[in-house]
């Protein structure tokens, strides 16, 4: 049993010689899959990465909310740092996997314009951890995700889903063209992120609870509003 737990998580490790399995790593696999066991760890890992920072987080905390140890993460995940670049990807796997079943290819460009940016607020305000792990890789200026090899691949369906409704929406003649769909992609980006990381600032400086039901609605709406007048030339938009 041991022998097949080394093989499955080989590829997660560091390169050079393979390490013994720790005990506990042997009891997981007799009482669960590594998969779960690495799937559990990654959820705590996240908040703790979001709440702390990289500097911040300790493996200690990790290991204990997860009942595993110092020593069994760090045979599946090689390092703290390590551990850290697979939150990041974790984090932005799940949003693009949503992301795809949106099916936005069969709605209407204009339709699948506005669920696109619906479901990007929606998904800040209910992940906002995920925002806080992408803003504490910015203090870092972006070191560690330049380590992982599979991030550009994993976002690159999000430039790929707002190119194509783009298309359609311009020979369809209600969008302008001449737009670039990296530049829609970061307005989108901005607008709906921005309700989240500033929510502390924002609300105390102006005496604003941007968090509250009707507060939120009406932002996601103005947010709505604007990529869609920035995007169309001839769309029909509410309240004109």
């Amino acid at each position: 049993m041991a022998a097949k737990a080394a093989t499955v998580a080989a590829p997660l490790r560091a390169s050079g010689a393979q390490a013994e399995v720790p005990r506990d790593a042997r009891r997981a696999y007799r009482t669960n899959d590594p998969a779960r066991t690495m799937a559990g760890i990654l959820e705590v890992a996240t908040h703790e990465f979001a709440e702390k920072g990289l500097s911040g987080a300790r493996i200690d905390e990790i290991a204990a909310a997860t009942r595993t140890s110092k020593r069994m993460i760090y045979y599946y995940f090689g390092s703290k740092e390590q551990l850290y670049v697979r939150v990041l990807e974790e984090s932005y796997r799940r949003m693009r996997t949503i992301e795809s079943a949106l099916r936005l290819d069969d709605l209407e460009p204009l339709e699948a314009l506005r669920r696109l940016v619906v479901f990007t607020f929606d998904h800040h305000q209910r992940n906002q951890d995920y925002i806080r792990l992408v803003m504490a890789e910015n203090i870092e200026r972006g070191t560690y995700l330049k380590q992982s090899r599979n991030i550009r691949q994993l976002n690159g369906s999000a430039i790929e889903a707002v190119s194509g409704v783009y298309a359609r929406g311009v020979a369809s003649g209600l969008f302008r063209p001449g737009l670039d769909p990296i530049d829609i992609h970061a307005s989108i980006s901005a607008l709906t992120f921005f309700n989240v990381s500033n929510q502390h600032t924002f609300g105390m400086i102006f005496r604003r609870d941007t968090q509250a039901p009707q507060a939120l609605r009406a932002r996601r709406d103005s947010v709505v509003e604007m990529v869609l007048r920035f995007v169309c030339a001839s769309c029909p938009i509410a309240g004109e």
